[in-house]
């Protein structure tokens, strides 16, 4: 017994002793960003178009095993809902405008819903793996591969957005509730409301904070950085809409 308290004890003062290196720790520790209302839906944020705007900001703190996002809305229509997901791409420029050669978001990871009280105010926390190292990969082999090739290669979502829960909230401003997007957990939901814009320079999204995402992203046979095209999707893992 007092052999095993001697261990605990050694173990215990070597934690104090070594230090705790924060993940990919050559990057900042707290970024911040601002998020930019999809131009076709953006009335449908606000109860009245000649308001305050609505904004959302995103502010990331970096931790050791993991980091922290904290997604703060102001000025939405009281009520409303959202889901937020770490994307691949991101339908806007660097400068805001339209990208005339979007295709898809490519790949989609759901981390949270949104919820806008009655001061049209919302918060949303998510605790995951998110700067400089958010990724996933579908582990199925594309049929008939030699070698097994993943059907989704490792593949980083360095843009964050939300998206209309209800395809109907989105109706006044054009969308067609008939053709919803898979952007929530019944895979019915609306457009994107907000996203992120790219790196002017990198192409990547905000959550990508040094070369070290790109150099790391390059060890991996297949899709690197969230401006590659994925080919293959499965699990619901892969998001094409336009929208």
């Amino acid at each position: 017994m007092l052999k095993q308290l001697q261990i605990l004890a050694a173990s215990a003062a070597l934690n104090v002793l070594i230090p705790v290196t924060p993940l990919f720790a050559d990057g900042p520790d707290e970024i911040s960003f601002d998020l930019v209302a999809n131009p076709k839906f953006a009335a449908c944020l606000v109860n009245d178009p000649s308001g305050p705007a609505p904004s959302a900001h995103v502010t990331v703190s970096r931790g050791t095993a993991n980091d922290v996002m904290i997604v703060e809305l102001q000025n939405f229509k009281p009520g409303a809902a959202f889901d937020l997901f770490t994307i691949q791409r991101s339908q806007l420029l660097a400068d805001g405008a339209p990208d005339s050669n979007f295709k898809s978001f490519g790949l989609a990871w759901y981390q949270s819903d949104i919820h806008v009280g009655s001061d049209g105010k919302a918060e949303a926390v998510v605790k995951s793996i998110l700067l400089d190292g958010i990724f996933g990969f579908d582990a199925d082999p594309i049929p008939g591969s030699v070698p097994p090739a993943p059907l989704v290669p490792p593949t980083h979502t360095f843009n964050v957005g939300f998206w209309f829960d209800s395809p109907n909230d989105a109706a006044a401003c054009g969308f067609d509730p008939s053709k919803p997007t898979p952007f929530n957990s019944e895979h019915k939901a609306g457009p994107n409301a907000m996203i992120s814009l790219p790196n002017p320079v990198s192409g990547l999204g905000p959550l990508s904070t040094s070369t070290a995402s790109t150099t790391q992203a390059g060890a991996y046979a297949g899709v690197g950085t969230d401006s590659t095209a994925t080919s293959h999707c499965s699990g619901g893992m892969c998001i094409t809409s336009p929208h």
